[in-house]
């Protein structure tokens, strides 16, 4: 088992992983079993930043209608849509090849929010268990994971960590961060 980080702590992955070159992030989480009156859909998004802290064009949000980055290599791809969080593991991931990141993008930002939170009545405080997580890609081994640990009774996003490039080395920071508005806030932000 990797490093288990708190809320707000910053990691070189160098110095923690210095053979790392390409990461799975996993992201899973638990409903409630309190009736909503619909079925839970949360999803994983990526935003790509450039140096001005936004996305570097719209193709580099990634998202369930956009699962790989506009870069030749595809340097960053979503693996897909989970749309119960059913069952054990990892509900949705993405896959990050920190080789192959075009300079131009200087923080990957990983959010999950609640689809149709507002029409279904659903928040964070319906979620329980959620994490992130990353795993090295070659060894299998898990580097790091971020267990959210607040009771976000009214969010319906929420950036769960942050991958940032700074002074040559590739940085984590476990965020935790919840926003009322569901994806179009996060949107609103990066945009």
């Amino acid at each position: 088992m990797g490093i288990s980080l708190e809320k707000g702590q910053r990691i070189s992955l160098t110095k923690v992983a210095p053979s790392l070159v390409a990461g799975f992030i996993g992201l899973g989480w638990d409903v409630n079993t309190t009736d909503t009156g619909g079925d839970f859909d949360l999803d994983a998004s990526v935003f790509l930043l450039g140096d001005n802290e936004k996305i570097v064009s719209d193709k580099h949000f990634i998202f369930y209608n956009n699962l790989v980055s506009p870069d030749p290599d595809h340097s960053v791809k979503l693996l897909g849509d989970n749309r119960t969080g059913e069952g054990d593991g990892d509900d949705e991931g993405l896959i990050v090849d920190l080789r192959k990141i075009p300079p131009e993008v200087k923080k990957i930002v990983v959010t999950v929010t609640i689809y149709e939170a507002d029409k279904r009545k659903q928040n964070f405080g319906q979620v329980n268990n959620a994490y992130i997580r990353l795993v090295d890609v070659q060894t299998k081994e898990e580097v790091l994971r971020y267990d959210l640990s607040e009771d976000f009774s009214v969010e319906t996003a929420v950036i769960m960590a942050e991958l940032y490039h700074q002074e040559g080395d590739w940085r984590i920071n476990a965020v935790g961060s919840g926003f009322q508005g569901g994806l179009q806030a996060l949107l609103d932000r990066y945009s």
